[in-house]
């Protein structure tokens, strides 16, 4: 089969073309140049799509013997993963850019270049299984499964997507790494936003989206406790960084509850208002068969590496709803919400949405 190896310079995505190589299939490596200007991305451990990754990705497709190639998508990825986060941000919603990236990158821009160069599929490193039904099942690994990022792909996605790593650990992958002569066999994960290069995403919203000043609210009082410079710059369930005037009558810490665009407010409270029950959510896409005709039971996470919980989801008609079996803090609008029907050879991924409320 010919495949195309997406070769972003870690040691998972070079171990990944490695196998593919292995396997027999006729491998082309590509990395993707996501940056307009490389410089202001992050660097180093702290970082990916930057040069230094692009060097690291053509000496481990060197040491593969494949070719390699690197295609500009910086105009595609600013438009669909930047613009979006900030637009989701300025809304009051709290985006995932990983999950955007796998959705309107690596999964489209990507898979759709592909095809149309004859290629059958694309091979990535990501940690999750993929087996021959074609279900999409987590990592064996679950410190590092990324199933969820991962669970917004369509099913005519993953029927031309490979993802080699899934029945290895992150430990396996790195001593397997060493053993090829693979130089990035110790180099450090990637973390955080690659896009801001600094990390401070507050000061990244507000360089695009302006001062706008506005209250910070106390939900059991109704009294203005605080003062901020956009609400943009907040997200539920955030505790730290409130700078609130005045402490709450019984001393206790206050957490973001909600943000309302509308009127530029935060509203603060205690920790046991988080508490959610009740999800709903729009744009389901259903990767593990047809769209439910009636209320699954199984279980959900409602953000990366976040708790799973049992629930009960059901089709309505603007999306899904979710009933939680134990209430969950800190569910914020723009999150995914991915169910999964428990398997003991790994939980299933049935499909995901977006979260509304």
């Amino acid at each position: 089969m010919r495949v195309l190896a997406a070769m972003s310079g870690g040691v998972d995505s070079a171990v990944a073309a490695a196998r593919a190589v292995e396997d027999g299939h006729d491998v082309t490596g590509v990395h993707l140049a996501l940056a307009r200007n490389p410089q202001t991305y992050r660097t180093g451990a702290r970082g990916c799509c930057t040069l230094e990754d692009s060097r690291d990705a053509r000496r481990a497709a060197d040491v593969l013997g494949v070719p390699f190639y690197v295609w500009d998508m910086a105009d595609r990825f600013h438009a669909d993963v930047v613009d979006d986060f900030v637009a989701e941000y300025a809304a009051g919603r709290t985006p995932n850019p990983c999950l955007r990236c796998n959705e309107k990158i690596k999964f489209a821009a990507v898979l759709d270049r592909a095809v149309a160069l004859g290629f059958d599929a694309v091979v990535t490193g990501h940690h999750a299984r993929l087996g021959a039904d074609g279900l999409l099942r987590r990592s064996v690994d679950l410190p590092k499964d990324q199933s969820y990022v991962l669970a917004v792909l369509t099913r005519e996605q993953l029927d031309r997507s490979i993802f080699p790593l899934g029945d290895s650990t992150k430990a396996e992958v790195r001593a397997e790494a060493a053993r090829r002569g693979l130089a990035v066999a110790d180099k450090p994960d990637s973390h955080d936003i690659c896009f801001i290069a600094d990390g401070d995403t507050r000061g990244f919203l507000a360089d695009r989206l302006g001062a706008a000043p506005g209250d910070v609210v106390d939900a059991l009082t109704g009294a203005v406790v605080g003062s901020h410079q956009g609400a943009y710059a907040y997200t539920v369930g955030q505790r730290k960084g409130l700078h609130l005037d005045r402490p709450a009558p019984d001393g206790r810490p206050r957490y973001v509850l909600s943000i309302t665009p509308t009127t530029n407010t935060v509203t603060v409270g205690p920790a046991e208002a988080l508490e959610v029950s009740t999800v709903r959510a729009d744009r389901p896409v259903w990767t593990g068969g047809a769209r439910p005709v009636a209320p699954v039971e199984c279980e959900v996470q409602l953000r990366a590496h976040g708790d799973v919980v049992p629930a009960t989801v059901e089709v309505t008609d603007g999306g899904l709803r979710a009933e939680l079996r134990r209430p969950l803090r800190g569910v914020a609008a723009g999150q995914a919400i991915v169910a999964y029907r428990p398997d003991p050879a790994g939980d299933v991924v049935l499909g995901s949405a977006t979260i509304t409320g």
